[in-house]
C-alpha cells in the first residue's frame, strides 16, 4: 500500500485503477474500507482513499486533528499519486475537507461531491457531538448501537429485523476507528465560512433526506455559500453510502463523469 509522510503524519492510501484521479475521503469512525463499493464500480478512474489519522494504517502523533491538516494529508496523497487535479468525494467530515481542500487550492480540484456535508458546527450539532464522546467513554459497543438510530433512514428499517440490526451492530463495534474521539473532535470545531467562497470547481452538495446530523437549512446554507453548486438528494439518511451504495455511487459517478 502507497504512503506518504507529511510532518509527524504517514498517511496509508489505497490507489487502484486507471485514468484520472478520483480521491476519496471518509467520514468520521470509518476508514478508506468505507469506499469499497464506489471503488468496484469507479471504471475508468484512478481511486486515490486515504486514511485519517486515527484510522486504519494511518498514523501521527496522536495530537488533535483538523480540518486544515487533513486537507493537507489529502493534498500530500495527489502529490505522492502524481496527480496534477482530482475529483474529490468526500463524506461527512470527508466532505468538510473537500470543500476546505477545494477553496484553498482550486487548482488541485477538478469537480467536488460533499455528501453530509455542512458549513459551520452549530450548538445542535456540538451537543451530538459531545454526546458520541460520552458513548465512546462507555465502549465502542453502545457507540455502535447508537450508529445505525443516527445513519439510516426508513428505508434500511423497513426491511431489516430485530435479528439483522443486531448483526449490524456488533459488525460495526469492529469497525470503529481508535481515533474516532479525535475526528468528533475535528467535527465539533468546522467553520468553513472562510473558505467557501473561493471554490471554483463545479460542486455537487449532496445531501440525505432523512439525515439526523446535517440539517436541510445547513444544506441550503452550503449551496449558497459555493459559486455555482448544484444540490441533489438521496432517499437515505446520514450514512447513504452505507445504505445505499448502489444509488449513492450513481450519483457520485454521474456527476464527476459528466464535469469536461
Amino acid at each position: 500500500m502507497p504512503e506518504v509522510t507529511l510532518g509527524d503524519t504517514v498517511v496509508h492510501y489505497d490507489r487502484t485503477g486507471d485514468g484520472p484521479a478520483l480521491l476519496l475521503l471518509h467520514g468520521t469512525a470509518a476508514s478508506r474500507e468505507q469506499w469499497g463499493p464506489l471503488t468496484a464500480q469507479a471504471n475508468g478512474f484512478t481511486v486515490l482513499a486515504p486514511d485519517f489519522p486515527g484510522s486504519g494504517l494511518t498514523t501521527d502523533d496522536g495530537g488533535p486533528i483538523t480540518v486544515e491538516a487533513l486537507a493537507a494529508q489529502a493534498e500530500a496523497v495527489l502529490d505522492h499519486a502524481g496527480a496534477a487535479e482530482a475529483h474529490v468525494v468526500g463524506h461527512s467530515l470527508g466532505g468538510v475537507v473537500a470543500a476546505h481542500l477545494a477553496g484553498t487550492r482550486p487548482d488541485r480540484v477538478r469537480t467536488a461531491v460533499l455528501h453530509a456535508a455542512w458549513p459551520v458546527t452549530d450548538t445542535r450539532q456540538d451537543a451530538e457531538f459531545r454526546y458520541w464522546l460520552d458513548l465512546l467513554e462507555t465502549g465502542t459497543g453502545t457507540f455502535a448501537r447508537m450508529l445505525p438510530l443516527m445513519a439510516f433512514g426508513p428505508r434500511y428499517w423497513e426491511q431489516a429485523t430485530a435479528e439483522s440490526n443486531e448483526q449490524l451492530v456488533k459488525t460495526l463495534e469492529t469497525v470503529i476507528q481508535p481515533g474516532a474521539d479525535r475526528q468528533i473532535e475535528a467535527d465539533r470545531g468546522v467553520d468553513l465560512r472562510p473558505v467557501l467562497g473561493r471554490i471554483t470547481a463545479p460542486v455537487l452538495v449532496l445531501g440525505s433526506t432523512h439525515d439526523r446530523i446535517v440539517t436541510a437549512d445547513q444544506q441550503r446554507e452550503l449551496v449558497a455559500a459555493i459559486p455555482g453548486a448544484r444540490a441533489a438528494e438521496i432517499d437515505a439518511g446520514h450514512g447513504a453510502p452505507a445504505e445505499l451504495p448502489d444509488e449513492f455511487a450513481r450519483l457520485v459517478l454521474d456527476f464527476v463523469s459528466s464535469a469536461p
